[in-house]
């Protein structure tokens, strides 16, 4: 699949909030109930650090975005991330392409560590961070409310093997 990658910007954001709300209606994506304003999404991921995977057609099928940890300095090389496929685009190599975009403008910048919390039910997102060099490192056990029902998430992190 050809696909072009390209930092997400405001002119994505149509198509981009309407695949975060895709994977928030699907159930097994996130606790959220409803995909934020623009404005919300803009202001809490950090630029530098999201992306936007396009088809030949220009159609937004994915994208990836990193939001700090902490303000806190210690934590100054951490960050969390999400990724969002288009359900007719999944399973062609997007998510792929975008942690892997991620992971290179993540460590050309210095940060040392990408986490994430996972739905344990969301298996095709375990199978393929742990591709890209995520590990588990523990699950949050009935640590939320979704749908009326304790979820438990599984906390993977990637430790970037070129930052010490």
């Amino acid at each position: 699949m050809s696909l072009r990658i390209e930092p997400l910007t405001w002119a994505h954001a149509d198509q981009a909030l309407a695949i975060y709300q895709a994977g928030i209606d699907e159930g097994n994506a996130t606790f959220e109930t409803e995909a934020p304003t623009w404005a919300a999404f803009d202001a809490a991921k950090l630029p530098e650090h999201r992306f936007a995977a396009l088809g030949p057609d220009g159609k937004l099928l994915g994208w990836v975005a990193a939001s700090k940890v902490s303000d806190r300095c210690a934590y100054a090389g951490v960050v969390e991330h999400s990724v969002y496929v288009h359900p007719a685009a999944r399973g062609r190599g997007v998510a792929r392409t975008l942690l892997d975009t991620l992971i290179a403008s993540t460590e050309a910048a210095g940060i040392w560590t990408i986490q994430s919390g996972i739905f344990p039910e969301n298996t095709a997102s375990l199978a393929l961070h742990q591709r890209t060099g995520f590990r588990a490192i523990g699950t949050r056990e009935r640590i939320g409310l979704h749908r009326g029902l304790w979820r438990d998430v599984v906390l993977l992190e990637r430790r970037s093997p070129t930052i010490s």
